[in-house]
């Protein structure tokens, strides 16, 4: 074999040059490519294109002062034909109720929370629930209370629960003199509460010895209740204490002075009025005198008695609750007894809890629960709650969302948008809800409830002419209630639960 290794031969490659430039070509090729595997026969991957972006919608034409008026037009008529088809309705079924003979207002001035008692909602966050994010069960279907309440949870089938009442105003005198009164607050007349206005229209059935419109203990202050109807229709504040061990009515029952005195008091006077027996037959003096007899009684007789609660059983007094608003609950059904024909409870300590929230709610809502839980078992076991009605809320509610930023620190401020308002007897059903809130208790979402509806419904229930004038003393044209034409917000009366 010829072997010839002339390195001058230059068809000739030895073993390891060619190893080597096969190596050095292939590297080349892999780094011309980048490592792509189409190097090795893989077929290359065509690029795909830029998805477009979407186009954006264009926006929508911007609505005129025309087509918003045109639309609020309609929805006004809408309004109005189910608020005519409501106050019918109602009407309808007032005539087959009896008449509320009397009513007890519990008024939780300053504004409870809704969120924290009636209208509770589970779920929303610390930011809203904060301390309070447990709810119970009533014994109605459906229903449920912050665990606040379990006393009322058990008489829910007495009341029915109005959780879409608004007005949008968070002043606390403006709001009240709305509330109490279902008049627009600013005008030039100052309208009479709805006391005065149940005390005016009872005047004649009315002869009890006790003021026919009391509160206790003292009125709130916000406004003068009596309105222009003058001190006649005033409210008579007790003062005192039902829980103490003598309650000192206010000109009743003095500090000090007992039964034996007061009646020597009245025999002294009566020895050295010589001018009375003269003047008998003048008609101003019987009239004196015929008051004069009436306040005796009032102070040394049965209206005196009717605030005795030493008279009513130990367990009874039990089970409204040893504290000043379960007492006062008692008392309130002793003057329903004597026929009062409107009794205010003033919620001793308020609700006005921009600060220290959750410390007030824990202390006062068990009075309020336990108090007037037993107030409407004990009405209805005695006969009494279809001829009451017992309303309880405040001049708005508090805001959903907790303040918990200093100077707060967890409290929550004023809040008419959207809160809760408690009805029963007097001609309402109970176990019912009416209207609701949005799912933070933000705003109405449902049904919304304005005070004049819920006034309108207790005048219907009462037999009062809501159209009725009134006798102002300088001769302006004043109603029960205003009209829509003047100012007056209404979707209706309530006659889901009539």
């Amino acid at each position: 074999m010829n072997t010839n290794h002339n390195s001058d031969n230059k068809d000739h490659v030895s073993r390891r040059a060619f190893m080597r430039r096969s190596a050095l070509g292939a590297a080349g090729v892999i780094a011309g490519v980048g490592l792509s595997s189409s190097a090795f026969g893989a077929p290359p991957k065509k690029a795909s294109k830029p998805k477009a972006k979407p186009k954006p919608k264009p926006a929508a034409p911007k609505k005129t002062a025309a087509q918003k008026a045109a639309e609020q037009k309609a929805a006004d008529q809408k309004t109005a034909k189910l608020k005519a088809v409501r106050d019918d309705a109602a009407k309808a079924k007032a005539k087959k109720k009896g008449k509320i003979k009397s009513v007890i207002q519990v008024f939780l001035w300053g504004g409870m929370s809704h969120n924290d008692a009636w209208d509770p909602k589970p779920g929303t966050g610390y930011d809203y629930l904060g301390q309070f994010d447990k709810v119970i069960d009533t014994n109605m279907k459906g229903i449920q209370l912050n665990a606040l309440f379990p006393h009322l949870a058990k008489q829910a089938d007495k009341y029915s629960l109005i959780r879409s009442m608004t007005h949008g105003i968070n002043g606390h005198e403006t709001a009240a003199y709305l509330m109490q009164t279902g008049h627009k607050p600013g005008g030039r007349l100052a309208y009479p509460s709805v006391g005065a206005i149940f005390t005016y229209f009872k005047r004649k059935q009315y002869k009890g010895l006790l003021p026919p419109y009391v509160v206790m203990l003292r009125a709130a202050g916000r406004f003068s209740e009596e309105g222009f109807l003058g001190p006649a229709y005033k409210p008579f504040a007790t003062g005192g204490d039902p829980n103490a061990s003598r309650f000192e009515v206010q000109g009743i029952v003095n500090r000090g002075i007992n039964d034996a005195r007061q009646k020597a008091r009245r025999e002294l006077v009566d020895k050295i009025n010589l001018m009375g027996y003269g003047l008998a037959d003048v008609p101003e003096m019987a009239a004196a005198e015929a008051a004069k007899k009436k306040a005796y009684g009032l102070i040394l007789g049965r209206g005196k008695e009717v605030f005795n609660l030493a008279n009513e059983p130990t367990e009874l007094r039990d089970r409204y609750g040893r504290n000043t608003f379960g007492q006062e609950c008692l008392a309130a059904r002793r003057m329903v007894q004597a026929g009062v024909p409107y009794i205010t409870i003033s919620f001793p300590g308020g609700w006005d809890t921009h600060g220290n929230h959750f410390a007030t709610m824990k202390r006062q809502c068990p009075w309020l629960d336990q108090g007037l839980a037993t107030l409407l078992a004990d009405l209805k076991e005695k006969g009494l709650l279809d001829s009451t009605l017992v309303w309880c809320t405040g001049e708005f509610g508090r805001t959903p969302k907790v303040a918990w930023e200093p100077p707060w620190n967890g409290g929550r401020h004023h809040y008419g948008a959207v809160f809760t308002a408690l009805v029963a007897g007097g001609g309402f059903k109970g176990g019912r809800i009416v209207g609701s809130s949005d799912a933070k208790g933000e705003k109405v979402k449902d049904r919304p409830v304005y005070p004049a509806d819920l006034l309108g419904s207790f005048y219907l229930l009462a037999g009062i002419d809501a159209n009725a004038k009134l006798p102002h003393p300088l001769g302006f044209d004043a109603h029960v209630l205003d009209t829509e034409k003047e100012g007056m917000r209404s979707t209706g009366l309530l006659e889901e639960i009539m």
